[in-house]
């Protein structure tokens, strides 16, 4: 059973021992959805740390809900961490706030994994993301509740033979998800804008697609890959949205040969 610290108003569970590796859950889900992912990388020798995004499960708040605001709360969390620099894993919005904390603090990362997510959310014009945000707020304005959302949502998220355990998984996170860290999370989800930085990222990165994704598709971020010097690119078959859930022995074998490649040539190059 993995176990739960709070620091620097962030709540997090964490298993294992060895290199550390933080994940960051997506907009619909909190620190539980990575559970597949604690038990398999705590058995490989890491120490798996899945945190709370502000204003999810146990951790504070944060108003207004910015990128740079959630970039400083993980700062702050690797800096509580006590660690040089770790393994990042963003899924979605988490992969976002990767990205924007690399912006200023790319020392703090040994390797990146940015999974189903986005170096933008959609054109700069504005429409797009008003219409977005109107239709995923609309459900919480009528009055349901975020399980009822969360069974309405989910089976779009997803590809045609998810995990039963993890279609579980995701119901149970999405569910307790609080109402005002959604909207706040959705609100400040279509600000995001990072197409000019992909160039700068320097730290060793895996842009991991699913197959069936819709929200990220595949060939957006492949394209993605190809703007960050010496990514690699890789697809989860048959995987929708929620790859660590639905799809977690493919997910943790791609990022886990990928780290265990890059702590190789680390070393190697150390060596010579």
């Amino acid at each position: 059973m993995a176990g739960v610290k709070k620091v620097a108003n962030v709540h997090y569970l964490e298993k294992g021992e060895g290199p550390t590796v933080v994940f960051l859950h997506g907009i619909g889900a909190d620190s539980d959805s990575f559970a597949f992912q604690l038990e398999a990388f705590a058995q490989a020798g890491y120490h798996a740390v899945s945190w709370d995004m502000p204003g999810y499960g146990r951790s504070a708040s944060l108003t207004p809900m910015t990128f740079p605001g959630l970039a400083k709360r993980l700062h702050q969390l690797l800096d509580e961490l006590a660690e040089p620099a770790v393994h990042v894993v963003g899924h979605s919005i988490g992969g976002m706030i990767v990205q924007q904390l690399a912006r200023t603090a790319q020392h703090k990362f040994l390797t990146m994994v940015l999974t189903q997510t986005s170096p933008a959310f959609g054109n700069r014009d504005g429409v797009f993301q008003r219409k977005f945000v109107s239709e995923r707020l609309q459900p919480l304005q009528d009055g349901q509740s975020m399980a009822e959302i969360a069974t309405k949502v989910l089976p779009s998220l997803v590809g045609e033979t998810p995990d039963p355990r993890g279609m579980q998984l995701a119901h149970k996170c999405m569910s307790r998800v609080p109402s005002e860290g959604y909207a706040a999370a959705i609100r400040c989800l279509v600000e995001f804008e990072g197409r000019d930085h992909l160039p700068l990222i320097t730290v060793p990165t895996l842009v991991l697609a699913g197959e069936n994704d819709s929200n990220a598709p595949a060939s957006m971020m492949e394209k993605m890959a190809g703007h960050i010097p010496g990514a690699e690119f890789a697809v989860i078959s048959g995987a929708g949205h929620l790859a660590p859930m639905e799809n977690p022995d493919e997910f943790n074998y791609a990022v886990l040969d990928f780290l265990a490649r890059r702590a190789n040539n680390q070393s190697a190059t150390t060596m010579n």
